[in-house]
């Protein structure tokens, strides 16, 4: 993953159970490099500081460990 300024034409959103206290993680789709899908991923409470891109394949890898429990405490 890499950490890059904020992208001003991304649209972004967060899930649906998310709560009103803005501690969410905001996800958003754009057109990559070499015409691949790179997935951006921000802090809800900092917006506007900096995003994380990942390529498909890490996107796909990060959902399958929500998805699996990987990150639960």
């Amino acid at each position: 993953m890499t950490l890059l300024p904020h992208k001003e034409d991304a649209v972004w959103r967060k899930s649906s159970y998310s709560g009103e206290g803005a501690n969410c993680v905001e996800a958003a789709a754009t057109a990559g490099s070499a015409g691949q899908t790179d997935f951006l991923l921000r802090d809800s409470q900092h917006p506007h500081v900096s995003w994380l891109a990942c390529s498909r394949v890490e996107w796909h890898a990060f959902v399958t460990g929500i998805k699996r429990g990987a990150f639960d405490r």
